[in-house]
């Protein structure tokens, strides 16, 4: 099947500016490939590998950032952390599409010292199940999603409440 059709296709000769009507296989309308179009696409797949961004510590941070910001994309390493890998690895802050692969392996070891991403967010997870589960006052806000850490709620609060729902204007409400 598959030569009889590659048979029929080497027969097939149409110029570059037709457009094949209607022929099994093809999509009606659709302009057709001919060997004039071949070499642009044979050199657009030569071109090199171009790396977009370096992996550490299971993340894939930016390319044309420095360092010391592109490290805050891993969940778990702020500002501070990030300075402080910088300078116990003793890696200069440049940009990341500037790192050798001997200051990326270290910058890598460095990051695996300290607790990120999943272990992290699972850890955290664990706590706050723990704190439902014995009902303390943070547990009982984390249920019913509410501000843990003493902010009021008569006006504000509205990220952890949700959208206001208040009454519908126009409805009536009947009174007793």
């Amino acid at each position: 099947m598959a030569q009889a059709l590659a048979q029929q296709l080497a027969r097939l000769t149409v110029n570059s500016n037709q457009t094949i009507r209607s022929y099994e296989g093809f999509r009606a309308g659709a302009p057709v490939r001919t060997a004039a179009a071949a070499p642009r696409l044979q050199a657009f797949r030569r071109m090199p590998l171009k790396i977009e961004a370096a992996r550490v510590g299971g993340v894939e941070i930016p390319n044309q950032k420095k360092i010391e910001f592109s490290l805050q994309y891993i969940y778990g390493i702020g500002h501070t952390t990030a300075k402080a890998i910088l300078v116990d690895s003793g890696i200069e802050n440049k940009r990341t599409r500037e790192l050798s692969e001997e200051e990326l392996t270290k910058l890598r070891e460095e990051v695996d010292k300290y607790t990120t991403e999943g272990d992290l967010r699972r850890y955290v997870s664990l706590n706050i199940k723990r704190l439902k589960e014995i009902g303390c006052y943070r547990g009982r806000r984390h249920i019913n999603s509410l501000p843990c850490r003493g902010q009021h709620t008569k006006n504000n609060s509205r990220t952890r409440k949700g959208k206001k729902s208040g009454v519908i204007p126009g409805k009536k409400v009947a009174r007793k």
